[in-house]
């Protein structure tokens, strides 16, 4: 259908139409005296008001309109573009007229959720209509770009999510790159001996997924490894991924461990990383027996032949024929290409020693729960028997919920996992020791499909629930050991103070400490709580501000894993929903630079934050990728010289807005 951007006889025609938004506008505002008012205003020839504009028959009546009144401008004032700005275009579009000749006025959440006057809140709606009306007379016909999508993906973290996200674009022949920065895949949920709220083994389940990444001919597996640096955009990103040296080659090693036995060093002398300093490792190891990939790391900070180049080297003479071990590995960087990327990068836990009055590393008998976790494990550093530092059995554990969770002082969000993995603990721990368990919680939140079962199982084994927060951990008089766990029973209204061998802190999620800089290097943004934010909490769970960029996991916030899963799936799908699209139209309100009045200051060129400006050397002139631009508008408001301007927010219709705001009714 051809635009009919010029009426028949010539003049600029205006549509007006004017929210009720059910009772969220309509509620404050007089609609009807708004949409009486902009009848009058210049250009309007039709001013409306339906009850719900973004339905099908409002859109409709926009596109009869547009036909029967020649309509070349659109205006619709109802809630945030954010949400319906799109829907508004494409009906404009369906009507014949170009969609970058529609305005958006937000009278909801800038008028009618901001005041409770309503004679002031429909006049305020009056000025904001009269600044569109002023304004979209300047619009001008803008088109869509599209460029190609690369087909690979990238997945960064290679936890349950990175794996999960991994497999699902595997499994539809897309090519993917997992990289993950520990020495092999697996995470958090490695660490775990059961699961919530069914008790399935952790490794059972995660293990075979883990082979699965390994096996597959779709993914390239990179761990050790960590992305250093990011350019491009939607659909063809270059990213630099930085490969550390395990001074194993990979594809030699077969995990036989006979080098770990081999080592000079007979016993394991140094903190284990996996079991959180809970056990001893060599100087050169496996992560854990199930580690995918299962190839050995050598700790450069600890191998004899990296201090002091006096090692017997009995670990190269065992390995034989293989040869697998290689000390002059060094670091080095791979470039990789792809369209679309999914961060799983997940989260760390509370370190408990910012609450100095739980004891935590300074009582050896109070532990956090991950550490438990690697206690009842039966590939953990004590076989699965619970045991204290001093090789006792505890005969009474205190599990302290929400530590560095709901707390004013540390974290004020709930992690969402804590009552269940602490309610999941009593049980391992009742089973492992029979020893009396006792629960201190601030409230029991269990709102998952059969978590309020297990709690009620968990309790009927003889858990003591005790509804109050602990606010201090002691030691017994004597020297018994034991612990005097003090806190507040809310439920009998007085304070206990419960002797126990054991303390067990139920830490919350945080996000991982390199945050602040993962999202600088993706070029996205972060909560007030330091997760990574998406573009919308209901309706862009998974999605980010920067096109093609997803999210999966706890690095988004805390969840479990059956969320975590269901996330990671989500992104994936719309990572591809992106690549069978082949293509992925760019919105063109982008800057362009005007060549005969640049000076070539640079000024804008450092201030993009998407790298769209480069200094042509033979011109001395800036000049700005209109693919790489987002259209902030910062290049143009720092511009000393006005070279740059931006489509949709050309000078003419920022001033004219301005006017229409200002000028009187």
């Amino acid at each position: 259908m051809r635009e009919p951007e010029i009426s028949p006889d010539g003049a600029v025609r205006v549509g007006v139409y004017i929210c009720h938004c059910g009772t969220n506008i309509a509620g404050t505002i007089d609609v009807r005296a708004v949409t009486e008012y902009a009848a009058t205003l210049p250009h309007v020839v039709v001013a409306r008001d339906y009850k719900y504009m973004c339905s099908d028959p409002g859109q409709t009546l926009i596109q009869q309109d547009i036909r029967d009144h020649h309509l070349t401008r659109i205006i619709v004032a109802s809630c945030s573009p954010l949400l319906h700005e799109h829907t508004f275009r494409a009906a404009t579009a369906g009507g014949g007229l170009n969609p970058y000749h529609f305005q958006m006025v937000n009278i909801r959440e800038h008028a009618s959720w901001v005041h409770e006057d309503r004679q002031a809140a429909t006049e305020k709606a009056k000025d904001l209509v009269r600044a569109a009306v002023f304004r979209v007379y300047f619009h001008e016909p803008l088109e869509r770009r599209e460029v190609p999508i690369n087909p690979d993906v990238l997945v960064v973290g290679g936890g349950i999510a990175g794996i999960h996200a991994a497999l699902t674009l595997a499994g539809a022949r897309k090519h993917v790159y997992l990289v993950e920065r520990e020495p092999s895949i697996g995470g958090h949920m490695a660490k775990f001996d059961k699961t919530f709220p069914t008790l399935d083994c952790a490794a059972c389940i995660l293990t075979p997924k883990m082979t699965a990444v390994r096996t597959n001919p779709h993914i390239t597996l990179w761990t050790y490894s960590e992305v250093v640096g990011v350019e491009g955009y939607v659909g063809n990103f270059k990213v630099t991924v930085k490969r550390k040296p395990r001074y194993v080659i990979e594809d030699l090693c077969v995990g036989c461990a006979e080098c770990i036995e081999a080592c000079v060093y007979k016993a394991a002398r140094f903190p284990d990383e996996f079991n959180l300093g809970l056990g001893k490792r060599k100087p050169i190891y496996l992560p854990f027996p199930q580690a995918v990939p299962l190839v050995a790391v050598i700790d450069p900070e600890t191998c004899i032949e990296f201090k002091s180049g006096k090692c017997k080297k009995t670990c190269v003479e065992v390995c034989g024929e293989r040869n697998a071990i290689d000390f002059t590995q060094e670091e080095h960087t791979e470039t990789i290409e792809v369209g679309t990327i999914i961060l799983a990068t997940g989260f760390q836990v509370f370190d408990a020693k910012r609450i100095p009055y739980y004891g935590y590393g300074v009582y050896p008998n109070v532990y956090t729960a991950l550490e438990v976790e690697r206690l009842v494990n039966a590939s953990g550093p004590t076989s699965g028997e619970v045991v204290l530092r001093d090789g006792r059995t505890p005969k009474s554990v205190a599990i302290v919920h929400c530590v560095g969770s709901r707390d004013e002082n540390t974290n004020r969000y709930c992690s969402r996992v804590c009552c269940m993995y602490s309610l999941k603990l009593a049980h391992l721990i009742k089973e492992h020791t029979d020893a009396e368990v006792y629960n201190f919680y601030i409230d029991m939140r269990t709102p998952g499909k059969g978590f309020e079962e297990f709690y009620n199982r968990v309790a009927e084994e003889g858990t003591q629930l005790i509804r109050g927060k602990v606010a201090d951990v002691y030691p017994e008089p004597g020297d018994g050991g034991r612990l005097i766990v003090q806190a507040e029973d809310t439920l009998l209204g007085k304070v206990r103070k419960i002797p126990v061998d054991m303390v067990v802190l139920a830490v919350g999620l945080e996000p991982q400490a390199d945050a602040q800089d993962v999202r600088r290097m993706f070029n996205i943004t972060c909560s007030t709580e330091g997760f990574f934010l998406e573009r919308h909490p209901k309706l862009a769970p998974v999605n980010t501000f920067t096109d093609g960029i997803f999210l999966a996991g706890a690095c988004q916030g805390p969840k479990d894993i059956p969320d975590t899963v269901a996330q990671a799936g989500s992104a994936a799908a719309e990572a591809l929903a992106l690549i069978d699209a082949g293509t992925v139209e760019l919105e063109p309100n982008t800057a362009y630079v005007v060549e005969e009045a640049c000076s070539g200051c640079k000024t804008c060129v450092p201030l993009c934050p998407y790298s769209a400006i480069s200094f042509m050397e033979a011109t001395q002139k800036a000049q700005i990728n209109e693919v790489l631009c987002k259209g902030c508008g910062v290049c143009v408001a720092a511009c000393p010289s006005g070279s740059i301007r931006q489509h949709l927010f050309q000078d003419e219709e920022i001033f004219e807005e301005i006017k229409g705001v200002l000028a009187h009714a």
